[in-house]
Protein backbone atom coordinates (compact mmCIF):
# COMPACT_ATOMS: atom_id res chain seq x y z
CA UNK A 1 0.00 0.00 0.00
CA UNK A 2 1.34 3.43 -0.93
CA UNK A 3 2.16 5.75 1.96
CA UNK A 4 -0.45 8.30 0.83
CA UNK A 5 -3.11 5.59 0.79
CA UNK A 6 -2.01 4.38 4.22
CA UNK A 7 -2.25 7.88 5.65
CA UNK A 8 -5.76 8.28 4.27
CA UNK A 9 -6.75 5.17 6.22
CA UNK A 10 -5.29 6.44 9.50
CA UNK A 11 -7.72 6.30 12.40
CA UNK A 12 -9.24 9.70 13.11
CA UNK A 13 -8.08 10.88 16.56
CA UNK A 14 -10.61 10.12 19.26
CA UNK A 15 -11.24 13.80 19.97
CA UNK A 16 -12.39 14.26 16.36
CA UNK A 17 -14.78 11.32 16.14
CA UNK A 18 -18.39 12.19 15.45
CA UNK A 19 -17.60 15.59 13.94
CA UNK A 20 -19.27 14.88 10.60
CA UNK A 21 -16.21 15.03 8.38
CA UNK A 22 -14.76 18.12 10.04
CA UNK A 23 -11.22 16.70 9.94
CA UNK A 24 -9.90 16.45 6.36
CA UNK A 25 -8.39 13.15 5.18
CA UNK A 26 -4.79 12.56 6.13
CA UNK A 27 -4.84 15.15 8.92
CA UNK A 28 -4.10 14.82 12.64
CA UNK A 29 -5.91 16.96 15.20
CA UNK A 30 -3.78 19.02 17.60
CA UNK A 31 -4.42 21.67 20.24
CA UNK A 32 -1.00 23.19 19.65
CA UNK A 33 -0.19 25.81 17.01
CA UNK A 34 2.93 24.71 15.10
CA UNK A 35 5.19 27.36 13.60
CA UNK A 36 6.20 26.90 9.97
CA UNK A 37 7.57 29.52 7.60
CA UNK A 38 10.31 30.31 5.11
CA UNK A 39 13.13 32.65 6.09
CA UNK A 40 13.78 34.53 9.31
CA UNK A 41 11.03 36.01 11.46
CA UNK A 42 10.86 39.73 10.61
CA UNK A 43 10.68 42.45 13.26
CA UNK A 44 8.57 45.55 12.67
CA UNK A 45 7.98 49.01 14.00
CA UNK A 46 4.29 49.64 13.42
CA UNK A 47 5.02 53.24 12.47
CA UNK A 48 7.03 51.96 9.50
CA UNK A 49 4.85 49.02 8.46
CA UNK A 50 2.72 49.32 5.30
CA UNK A 51 0.52 47.17 3.09
CA UNK A 52 0.64 47.93 -0.64
CA UNK A 53 -2.14 47.15 -3.12
CA UNK A 54 -1.39 47.25 -6.85
CA UNK A 55 -1.88 45.44 -10.14
CA UNK A 56 -5.31 45.68 -11.77
CA UNK A 57 -6.60 48.54 -9.64
CA UNK A 58 -7.59 52.08 -10.58
CA UNK A 59 -4.64 53.37 -8.58
CA UNK A 60 -2.12 51.68 -6.29
CA UNK A 61 -2.63 52.33 -2.60
CA UNK A 62 -0.56 51.99 0.53
CA UNK A 63 -2.18 51.34 3.91
CA UNK A 64 -0.69 51.87 7.35
CA UNK A 65 -1.52 49.68 10.32
CA UNK A 66 -3.67 52.54 11.63
CA UNK A 67 -5.62 52.47 8.36
CA UNK A 68 -6.29 48.76 8.84
CA UNK A 69 -7.42 49.24 12.43
CA UNK A 70 -9.79 52.05 11.37
CA UNK A 71 -11.71 49.63 9.11
CA UNK A 72 -14.62 47.49 10.41
CA UNK A 73 -13.28 44.72 12.64
CA UNK A 74 -14.60 41.16 12.58
CA UNK A 75 -13.80 37.99 14.52
CA UNK A 76 -14.19 34.61 12.84
CA UNK A 77 -13.81 31.21 14.50
CA UNK A 78 -12.63 28.59 12.04
CA UNK A 79 -10.73 25.33 11.75
CA UNK A 80 -7.34 25.50 10.04
CA UNK A 81 -5.44 22.78 8.18
CA UNK A 82 -1.73 22.64 7.33
CA UNK A 83 -0.28 20.65 4.44
CA UNK A 84 2.17 19.10 6.94
CA UNK A 85 -0.87 17.15 8.24
CA UNK A 86 -1.96 19.00 11.38
CA UNK A 87 -5.39 20.55 11.88
CA UNK A 88 -6.50 22.81 14.71
CA UNK A 89 -10.16 23.47 15.48
CA UNK A 90 -11.99 26.62 16.64
CA UNK A 91 -9.37 29.29 16.05
CA UNK A 92 -10.55 32.85 16.72
CA UNK A 93 -8.92 35.39 14.40
CA UNK A 94 -9.76 39.11 14.45
CA UNK A 95 -9.15 41.61 11.69
CA UNK A 96 -10.68 43.08 8.55
CA UNK A 97 -12.77 40.92 6.26
CA UNK A 98 -11.19 40.90 2.81
CA UNK A 99 -14.58 41.88 1.39
CA UNK A 100 -14.58 44.96 3.65
CA UNK A 101 -10.98 45.75 2.73
CA UNK A 102 -11.96 45.77 -0.96
CA UNK A 103 -14.32 48.68 -0.29
CA UNK A 104 -11.25 50.89 0.02
CA UNK A 105 -9.92 49.77 -3.39
CA UNK A 106 -11.19 50.25 -6.92
CA UNK A 107 -10.43 46.86 -8.49
CA UNK A 108 -10.57 46.36 -12.25
CA UNK A 109 -13.47 44.01 -13.13
CA UNK A 110 -11.03 41.97 -15.23
CA UNK A 111 -9.07 40.95 -12.13
CA UNK A 112 -9.69 37.27 -11.35
CA UNK A 113 -6.75 36.33 -9.15
CA UNK A 114 -4.64 37.73 -6.33
CA UNK A 115 -1.00 37.26 -5.47
CA UNK A 116 -0.40 37.83 -1.76
CA UNK A 117 3.16 38.69 -0.77
CA UNK A 118 4.81 38.28 2.60
CA UNK A 119 8.28 39.33 3.66
CA UNK A 120 11.33 37.30 2.54
CA UNK A 121 10.08 37.04 -1.07
CA UNK A 122 7.22 34.71 -0.17
CA UNK A 123 4.06 34.77 -2.29
CA UNK A 124 1.00 32.65 -3.00
CA UNK A 125 -1.86 32.83 -5.49
CA UNK A 126 -5.58 32.75 -4.65
CA UNK A 127 -8.68 33.27 -6.82
CA UNK A 128 -10.54 36.49 -5.97
CA UNK A 129 -13.76 34.49 -5.72
CA UNK A 130 -12.29 32.57 -2.78
CA UNK A 131 -11.31 35.78 -1.01
CA UNK A 132 -14.88 37.05 -1.10
CA UNK A 133 -16.07 34.42 1.38
CA UNK A 134 -17.35 35.64 4.75
CA UNK A 135 -14.46 34.06 6.69
CA UNK A 136 -11.43 35.54 4.87
CA UNK A 137 -9.51 38.01 7.02
CA UNK A 138 -6.56 40.30 7.11
CA UNK A 139 -5.97 39.31 10.72
CA UNK A 140 -4.01 41.12 13.41
CA UNK A 141 -5.13 39.08 16.45
CA UNK A 142 -5.49 35.46 17.51
CA UNK A 143 -7.65 34.40 20.48
CA UNK A 144 -8.07 38.03 21.51
CA UNK A 145 -4.35 38.90 21.54
CA UNK A 146 -2.11 40.43 18.87
CA UNK A 147 -0.43 37.88 16.63
CA UNK A 148 3.00 36.85 17.82
CA UNK A 149 5.97 37.55 15.59
CA UNK A 150 6.22 33.90 14.59
CA UNK A 151 2.55 33.71 13.61
CA UNK A 152 2.63 36.75 11.34
CA UNK A 153 2.62 39.96 13.41
CA UNK A 154 1.40 42.54 12.67
CA UNK A 155 -0.90 41.27 9.89
CA UNK A 156 -1.50 38.02 8.07
CA UNK A 157 -4.01 36.69 5.60
CA UNK A 158 -6.38 33.99 6.88
CA UNK A 159 -7.87 31.64 4.25
CA UNK A 160 -9.23 28.79 6.40
CA UNK A 161 -10.79 26.67 3.65
CA UNK A 162 -7.42 26.12 1.94
CA UNK A 163 -4.21 24.59 3.27
CA UNK A 164 -2.59 27.09 5.57
CA UNK A 165 0.35 28.00 3.31
CA UNK A 166 -2.20 30.17 1.49
CA UNK A 167 -2.67 32.21 4.71
CA UNK A 168 0.34 34.45 4.16
CA UNK A 169 2.22 35.62 7.24
CA UNK A 170 3.71 39.14 7.42
CA UNK A 171 1.64 40.26 4.45
CA UNK A 172 3.04 43.38 2.78
CA UNK A 173 1.56 43.48 -0.70
CA UNK A 174 -1.57 42.36 -2.57
CA UNK A 175 -1.45 42.25 -6.35
CA UNK A 176 -4.64 41.92 -8.39
CA UNK A 177 -4.16 39.95 -11.61
CA UNK A 178 -6.14 38.96 -14.69
CA UNK A 179 -4.34 35.64 -15.14
CA UNK A 180 -3.29 33.13 -12.53
CA UNK A 181 0.35 32.35 -11.86
CA UNK A 182 1.98 30.13 -9.24
CA UNK A 183 3.52 31.47 -6.04
CA UNK A 184 6.48 30.24 -3.99
CA UNK A 185 5.26 26.80 -2.90
CA UNK A 186 3.16 26.31 -6.03
CA UNK A 187 6.38 26.61 -8.06
CA UNK A 188 7.99 24.04 -5.78
CA UNK A 189 5.60 21.15 -6.21
CA UNK A 190 2.60 22.15 -4.09
CA UNK A 191 -0.93 22.17 -5.51
CA UNK A 192 -2.11 25.36 -7.19
CA UNK A 193 -5.45 25.50 -5.35
CA UNK A 194 -4.93 23.51 -2.09
CA UNK A 195 -8.29 22.19 -0.92
CA UNK A 196 -7.61 20.09 2.23
CA UNK A 197 -10.80 18.04 1.89
CA UNK A 198 -9.67 16.92 -1.56
CA UNK A 199 -6.09 16.41 -0.31
CA UNK A 200 -4.73 18.81 -2.90
CA UNK A 201 -1.28 18.85 -1.35
CA UNK A 202 0.96 18.43 -4.38
CA UNK A 203 1.00 19.14 -8.10
CA UNK A 204 2.15 15.65 -9.01
CA UNK A 205 2.60 12.11 -7.80
CA UNK A 206 6.31 12.31 -7.05
CA UNK A 207 5.88 14.03 -3.68
CA UNK A 208 5.28 12.79 -0.16
CA UNK A 209 4.59 14.34 3.23
CA UNK A 210 5.41 12.30 6.35
CA UNK A 211 2.50 12.11 8.75
CA UNK A 212 4.68 13.36 11.60
CA UNK A 213 6.39 16.21 9.75
CA UNK A 214 4.61 18.93 11.76
CA UNK A 215 5.74 17.40 15.07
CA UNK A 216 9.32 18.40 14.24
CA UNK A 217 8.45 22.10 14.23
CA UNK A 218 8.46 24.80 16.89
CA UNK A 219 5.30 25.89 18.74
CA UNK A 220 4.06 29.21 20.01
Amino acid sequence: MKKADRIKKMRVPEAAEGLDGRLPPGQVLTERFPILHEGEVPQYELSDWTLTVDGLVKEPKTFTFEDIMAMPQTTVVKDIHCVTRWSRFDNAFTGVLFSDFLKAIDVDPEARHVMAYGDHDYDTNIPIQDLMRDDILLAHSFDGKPLTDKHGYPLRLIVPHLYFWKSVKWIRRIEFMRDDRPGFWEQNGFHNYADPFREQRFSGEGFDMPEDEWKKKDYD
